[in-house]
């Protein structure tokens, strides 16, 4: 069965397509989770609530297409891990006044592999790692996540700058370890 199959017959409270769906989407979703909590029970909290939503607003999500009907979820699962991030205020974002403009480099993020990068960007503090995540993962705009995060876009900057250089700090003094 197709995916448009599965969300009419979700949509019509169909147990075992919302099973289907929610079996096509958890690995995917439990990533996008995983990356904004700091435990995996929190991102297993947030998964379940998130499809709990999804599967809540089905009827009023108008299938266009398989990419759309993904990033409609995914958007879904951002926006719960947001949510217990902001009930928990686990969310500590300070502004900082550092030059902004100037780029850090994160290359050796791309000889990583995905759960040892995963694993670096969950030690960082909270404030920075969503950020990071909302930005460099998600595609959102400063502006967008200061709306999101209700800060200024000063301060998304300057969470994404200090996520960017802790990030590279702990990447250099883990590969000095293994005699780069």
């Amino acid at each position: 069965m197709n995916t448009k199959d599965l969300i009419d017959k979700s949509k019509s409270g169909n147990r075992k397509a919302q099973q289907q769906l929610f079996s096509q989407l958890s690995t995917p979703m439990m990533g996008v989770c995983v990356r904004y909590m700091k435990s995996t029970e929190d991102a297993e909290d947030v998964l379940l609530e998130g499809f709990y939503k999804v599967f809540k607003n089905l009827k009023a999500f108008t299938y266009e297409s398989e990419q759309a009907f993904f990033g409609w979820v995914k958007r879904i699962m951002v926006n719960e891990s947001l949510m217990k991030l902001r009930k928990n205020k686990e969310i500590q974002l300070l502004a900082i006044n550092e030059d902004l403009d100037q780029e850090v480099d994160v290359s050796p993020l791309q000889d990583l592999e995905v759960a040892d990068l995963l694993k670096v960007i969950r030690s960082i503090p909270v404030g920075y790692r969503t950020v990071f995540n909302l930005y460099e993962i998600e595609g959102y705009s400063h502006q967008e996540i200061s709306e999101q995060l209700g800060v200024s876009i000063g301060t998304s900057k300057s969470q994404l700058f200090k996520a960017k250089k802790l990030l590279r700090e702990m990447l250099e003094s883990k590969n000095e370890g293994y005699g780069s």
